[in-house]
């Protein structure tokens, strides 16, 4: 049993790994921009982020508090998220991720739902028109990450679990999203005197290994923590956004 849990990633450890490498992004977005390597590993924090919105609706007490205390970071985090982003305390063309992961959350609800009635057509059609729900909402909304990052948290939602075809969907949805939707900036290799294209989205699939190596274990946890998970967001990025300035 400990041999076997000596590589076991915990929710705590997860929120860790991703404020980590969010971090590591937004400070190559704003204070040290040309040192490519910070946002490479801040391509691995939506991927978890997103899973972890998944596991936070099916272990949450209240999914009305749950929801509750996204949208009250959301709101806190705009104006730090707008002087990141735009350099002003208003910049209504692009809101944080708290909004995707509040519609993320909302299209969740939507699909369990249909669950509940026990009619495979139903849970079908739901799925379909949460998808295409998503898509329009994310592009409205210019919430980041925009429809991709809905459709991240839906991929860890259709495709929890931990089966080989759970993984092998989750793995495939994150590259279609990656490096088709998202796909952006590529890094040039000469490989066997051929030129390979390593496109830099396409490190968020990276993430998948801290995921894949969680097994429901929520590790230390309590008020402090959650208070510090959800206040690091709009803190990190006022202190940022106010550095930007200066």
């Amino acid at each position: 049993m400990g041999s076997s849990r000596r590589f076991e990633t915990t929710s705590m450890s997860l929120h860790v790994i991703a404020m980590a490498c969010m971090l590591c992004d937004h400070l190559w977005a704003t204070v040290v921009p040309g040192n490519d390597w910070l946002t490479c590993v801040g391509r691995l924090a939506f991927p978890i982020f997103a899973f972890l919105i998944v596991e936070g609706y099916f272990h949450t007490g209240s999914l009305r508090r749950y929801a509750g205390r996204l949208l009250l970071c959301a709101l806190l985090s705009e104006v730090p998220f707008d002087l990141v982003m735009g350099g002003t305390v208003f910049y209504p063309f692009h809101q944080n991720v708290l909004w995707t992961f509040l519609i993320a959350l909302l299209l969740i609800r939507l699909n369990e739902r249909a669950r509940a009635t026990g009619r495979l057509w139903v849970r079908l059609l739901t799925g379909a028109g949460t998808l295409a729900l998503g898509y329009v909402l994310g592009l409205l909304s210019m919430a980041d990450y925009h429809f991709a990052g809905v459709f991240t948290v839906l991929a860890f939602y259709f495709f929890r679990g931990r089966g080989w075809r759970q993984f092998a969907g989750q793995a495939l949805a994150l590259a279609w999203i990656n490096l088709d939707i998202l796909s952006g900036y590529c890094y040039q290799f000469i490989l066997a005197g051929h030129t390979v294209l390593l496109p830099r989205q396409g490190l968020a699939l990276l993430a998948l290994i801290p995921i894949w190596l969680y097994r429901g274990r929520q590790g230390p946890h309590g008020r402090g923590l959650r208070i510090l998970f959800y206040s690091f967001y709009p803190a990190h990025l006022l202190l940022l956004g106010l550095i930007r300035m200066l």
